[in-house]
């Protein structure tokens, strides 16, 4: 790969992505893959201002290990320097990249249920760290390629080859060309616009149809609102959360949901692929699930508490993405769920709420908004979706035919 290209890229992700203000923190997480890569990136903020860099280095086969030998007691506790670690983020509000290169089928034979259990005990020591710092820091997600990713998506070429054509699909998807920074103005711009449009409707419902069979109807927040692209942190410091991102979200109204979705595309979670699955949705939530691989993964997904088997975003993207018409499935939930429309089961985002800056977190949860220690997007758009907003006053529009836009 051209390293003119990765020194632009790395800029984006600085500049664009998290937007490291003068003497701020940095805190980096990736994995062993593309360590050259990551130089460049620590570079890049330091010569934007960044008074510290750390990276926090990951590698799932680590990560594997800890899971088959360490107890489930072990992998439970939240240790007194993981509790000083949250404390310095809430006091500092470093900005946050991560950098993911995960294998997808990274996990595979480890204990769902050990994993699942972990989580949830250490979920309730956390949360409240997390919740401190909702809405106040820059961040970002973005990626580059693993040998075992690039190997998963591309199985028929060396491995060599593979990495080189996965880097060409994550810089073409992010828009890396001669001025990502300005393409990215553009784009935002762009989602900008569907946004305006879709929060003049005052929709207060959205129903789903496509001939895979999913009927679906979500009722969304009267208080909400469509967000997409770009955010403001509550200091009003602009950064991108997703490179790339095709998609216009809401936080749907918690509870309130009928009917069944079919998955278009296999869920990478938690280093397991759950394949070909639906679920069905009764009074807001869950009530069945099925899958032909790792049923039992999606099944303790949405039993991780209370508010994992309802919803808390629902997504607006194009079947005619840029990243759709890559024609790659990538098994990675950052790009294949900006390839088509999607749904998140667990947490909602308060931010989605008109007025959410003068509201306490716990207000956020009383005017509808979802709450979970999960926040998981799977994918449901098809080539003949059709979804329609019905308005406030009950009028009836179309928002997507044959999977696209028709606003």
């Amino acid at each position: 790969m051209q390293k003119e290209r990765l020194q632009k890229y790395a800029e984006l992700l600085v500049k664009s992505g998290i937007n490291v203000q003068k003497g701020q923190e940095v805190i980096i997480q990736a994995g062993l893959d593309q360590p050259e890569f990551v130089m460049t990136v620590v570079e890049e903020c330091y010569k934007r201002g960044a008074s510290r860099v750390k990276v926090e280095w990951t590698h799932m086969p680590l990560a594997k290990l800890n899971y088959t030998y360490r107890t489930l007691e072990s992998l439970s506790e939240v240790t007194e320097v993981e509790k000083a670690q949250w404390q310095h983020k809430v006091d500092k509000l470093p900005c946050l990249l991560w950098i993911d290169s995960d294998d997808p089928d990274g996990l595979t034979g480890v204990d769902n249920e050990k994993i699942a259990q972990s989580n949830i005990n250490r979920f309730p020591v956390i949360k409240p760290y997390r919740e401190a710092l909702e809405n106040k820091y820059q961040w970002c997600i973005a990626a580059v390629p693993g040998k075992e990713w690039a190997h998963k998506i591309f199985p028929d070429i060396p491995v060599g080859e593979a990495v080189e054509k996965l880097w060409e699909a994550i810089l073409l998807t992010a828009r890396v060309g001669d001025d990502p920074i300005a393409a990215w103005e553009k784009h935002n711009a762009e989602l900008a616009k569907h946004c305006e449009l879709l929060n003049g409707y005052k929709l207060a419902s959205l129903e789903y149809k496509s001939s895979n069979g999913t009927d679906f109807k979500v009722w969304l927040n009267s208080r909400g609102r469509f967000a997409g692209g770009s955010e403001k942190t509550l200091s009003k410091q602009v950064f991108n959360p997703n490179i790339p991102s095709e998609e216009v979200f809401t936080s749907p109204l918690k509870g309130r949901a009928e009917g069944k979705v079919v998955a278009t595309k296999p869920l990478s979670y938690q280093g397991k692929l759950i394949e070909n699955f639906w679920m069905r949705f009764e009074n807001g939530k869950v009530v069945e699930v099925h899958a032909e691989k790792n049923q039992d993964v999606l099944e303790k997904m949405v039993a991780m508490d209370e508010g994992a088997a309802m919803l808390g975003e629902v997504a607006l993207i194009a079947y005619d993405s840029p990243i759709n018409n890559t024609g790659i499935l990538f098994y990675n939930t950052l790009f294949d769920e900006n390839a088509s429309c999607h749904l998140a089961l667990g947490r909602g985002f308060n931010e989605t709420l008109e007025g959410f800056e003068n509201m306490t977190v716990e207000e956020c949860k009383a005017a509808g908004i979802n709450d979970s220690m999960i926040h998981v997007d799977f994918m449901i758009g098809s080539k003949d979706m059709s979804i329609v907003g019905v308005t406030e006053s009950g009028e009836r529009i179309q928002i997507f035919k044959d999977g696209n836009w028709t606003i």
